[in-house]
């Protein structure tokens, strides 16, 4: 039976990957619900424009390969038309942060302004407008969707179609890949949090443990991008979601409700893992030049935004130059998972599950991923001692997260992408 997944995402260049490897699979490997869209490493609206492109580009590929006798590919996308949906703008309560200065400020290394005839028109826009009633209050309690595409434009808000999608669907029968910050989803608990732990399990590329941070000393981009939004769903894997719950002063989600029925199961993919698996600009360009050269529209446009980012590499990181270039396939590796989760080499850190934790205050560690090492004995039963500061020693508290550490890919990752993009 197919696998059943929403994708969570703020296209990005590694994002587009992401999707462009969930829909390269097979129907009876995967059914795409939903595509929810949040800001992040860009705009909310210009995550919207990727996402129709890269629907667009498909579609011209399709055509491509039918005409040059290649299998068409990327059935799960002809399969089931996916559902869009454009979320969050701005986090909970943080400053907003974007990450344009490495994916530029379309996501997708300017490609919309140096291939124009890659981007399709704006005709598509209106069909997310919010419905809005004769007084021109937006209304959000349709689900009117309409067009053509091979997607399915919503009306609703992203955090609105996830928990329709958990609604519909059979309790742990989805599998929820967040590979954005976290804003989408805690909205989606806060508003409903029994709906939301009907959830399978939650797929997050966010956080470092053991590594450095890659937009602070301690900080990840997607933890610090939405740190509250990462604490409170970090919390919900929590026997008392509420012992670890952040201090909340402006936005002003309510806490948890004191018995919930379930933990939720939360799988971190942080840059310990996701930074083992990477495809080189010597390896893709082996690769794509081939289908270039035959006119292949996907080559095209993947290549237009990867050149970039070699580019931005090459600037930013000492090294990093040449064909021996090293793109890091952080999300790609989170949808990997939810497609092959069944592969036993998947294997979470020894001590898992972890009482990890994402500070949300701190001056110079927002976003940091909070670890208890000292040596202590716990805490077990009802007792609690009052120099437990913070919960870290009860077993009634603390946060139980997934911190996976092996994978079956990590030294052809890159090769698993090529081939099932263009293979």
């Amino acid at each position: 039976m197919a696998k059943k997944i929403i994708i969570d995402t703020d296209p990005g260049i590694d994002d587009i990957l992401a999707l462009l490897l969930a829909l390269s699979a097979k129907p009876e490997e995967v059914e795409i619900l939903l595509i929810s869209l949040t800001f992040g490493n860009i705009e909310v609206e210009n995550c919207l424009r990727n996402v129709v492109s890269m629907f667009h580009i498909l579609e011209r590929e399709t055509q491509w390969r039918r005409e040059n006798g290649l299998p068409e590919g990327f059935g799960a996308m002809r399969a089931s038309r996916p559902i869009v949906a454009v979320g969050a703008k701005d986090p909970l309560e943080d400053q907003k942060m974007l990450a344009d200065y490495f994916h530029g400020t379309d996501g997708l290394g300017g490609i919309h302004a140096s291939h124009p005839h890659l981007t399709p028109s704006h005709e598509w826009a209106h069909l997310f407008d919010p419905v809005r009633d004769s007084h021109g209050i937006e209304t959000v309690n349709t689900g009117a969707r309409d067009g053509d595409q091979s997607f399915v434009p919503s009306k609703l808000p992203a955090h609105k179609e996830i928990l329709r999608a958990l609604r519909e669907n059979e309790p742990d029968s989805v599998t929820l890949v967040a590979v954005g910050p976290l804003t989408n989803l805690a909205l989606a608990a806060a508003e409903d949090p029994e709906t939301f732990l009907r959830v399978k399990e939650v797929v997050v590329m966010g956080g470092a443990v053991n590594e450095p941070g890659n937009v602070t000393p301690m900080g990840e981009f997607n933890a610090y991008a939405d740190a509250f939004a990462a604490a409170r769903i970090y919390a919900l894997t929590s026997p008392n979601p509420n012992s670890t719950l952040p201090p909340s002063t402006i936005s002003q989600l309510p806490a948890y409700p004191a018995n919930l029925s379930k933990q939720l199961t939360l799988r971190l993919f942080s840059l310990d893992i996701t930074l083992r698996h990477n495809i080189s600009r010597g390896q893709f360009r082996t690769a794509v030049t081939p289908l270039l050269e035959k006119g292949s529209p996907l080559a095209e446009w993947v290549n237009a935004f990867m050149g970039h980012t070699f580019r931005t590499l090459e600037r930013l990181h000492p090294g990093h130059v040449g064909d021996d270039a090293q793109l890091s396939l952080h999300d790609p590796v989170c949808v990997w998972y939810a497609l092959t989760a069944d592969d036993p080499r998947w294997a979470p850190a020894p001590n898992s599950p972890e009482d990890i934790r994402i500070e949300t205050l701190g001056q110079w560690t927002r976003g940091m991923c909070v670890v208890d090492r000292r040596n202590r004995h716990r805490i077990e039963g009802e007792e609690e001692s009052s120099n437990d500061h913070g919960h870290w020693l009860s077993a009634r508290a603390g946060n139980r997260i997934y911190r996976m550490d092996q994978s079956p890919n990590e030294s052809d990752f890159g090769q698993v992408i090529i081939d099932k993009l263009f293979g």
